[in-house]
């Protein structure tokens, strides 16, 4: 055992290795100037009187024991082997983290919070997994940051076109929902009328699609979504412009073409 921190070790004298170590302290380097930067300027716009706009970004309590705590095998395993200790924790999470966002966006001089939901989707869980584990703290999280006069937006990971009937009873204009791989026709029917939505063009579509076919989708999208407002164009996730950079002008070429009233 006393010889295992010494072969640990080994590797940090190889060439590739400290070259890796190297572009990750310029990378973290670089991120700090950014973020130095973004303060200055935040604070001249806040100081301009502009809103400060996101002022957190939420979790799911679920997600909390899923990403931090339990794994994804470990809480889809909970589900089934010990479902009453998985809420227990997941409510004790709900009362912990609630106050904390509330505080916090209040403290930011922020409007809204944006959720990235992790497991909610129709893979992840059943209908009725979703209704029982997923879904009440979370819609409790949301009325609780509206009554807070705060905005809330959420990324829905994945599929939810089983979560449809679910996600859109909330106060009109409170909540917007942005889908990765939801039917948009389901969406706009089911959700729109209270909620805002966007999404969901793919992110392989914007990479490895030919322009023809990325302005033909955005067309599509525009046309099934946009009619009575409440649509924004959107990937469905992040894509990396510079893989396909023709593909996102025409992005933004079909958007105003298609997308003006």
């Amino acid at each position: 055992m006393m010889g295992t921190p010494m072969v640990m070790a080994i590797p940090f004298a190889r060439k590739e290795v400290r070259d890796t170590f190297k572009k990750l302290i310029a990378a973290g380097e670089a991120m700090e100037q950014w973020q130095k930067e973004l303060a200055v300027v935040s604070t001249e716009a806040l100081e301009a009187g502009f809103p400060a706009g996101r002022g957190g970004m939420g979790i799911a309590p679920f997600d909390v024991i899923g990403d931090f705590l339990r794994g994804t095998q470990g809480i889809a395993i909970d589900m089934f082997r010990q479902p009453e200790k998985l809420l227990q924790c997941i409510d004790m999470i709900y009362e912990q983290i609630v106050p904390r966002m509330i505080n916090q966006i209040n403290s930011s001089g922020g409007f809204s919070v944006m959720f990235p939901l992790h497991r909610g989707d129709d893979t992840f869980m059943s209908r009725k997994q979703f209704e029982k584990f997923y879904w009440p703290t979370l819609k409790k999280y949301i009325d609780a940051l509206i009554e807070e006069g705060i905005q809330v937006g959420l990324f829905a990971e994945g599929k939810y076109n089983e979560r449809l009937e679910y996600i859109g009873d909330f106060p009109k204009g409170w909540v917007s929902w942005s889908f990765d791989q939801t039917d948009m026709a389901k969406a706009k029917k089911m959700v729109g009328n209270k909620c805002g939505i966007s999404g969901n063009v793919p992110a392989s579509l914007m990479v490895a699609g030919t322009p023809k076919e990325v302005k033909a989708y955005c067309r599509k999208l525009i046309e099934t979504c946009a009619p009575g407002g409440g649509y924004t164009l959107a990937g469905g996730c992040t894509a990396d412009e510079t893989k396909n950079p023709e593909n996102f002008r025409v992005f933004m070429q079909a958007a105003k073409e298609y997308g003006t009233y």
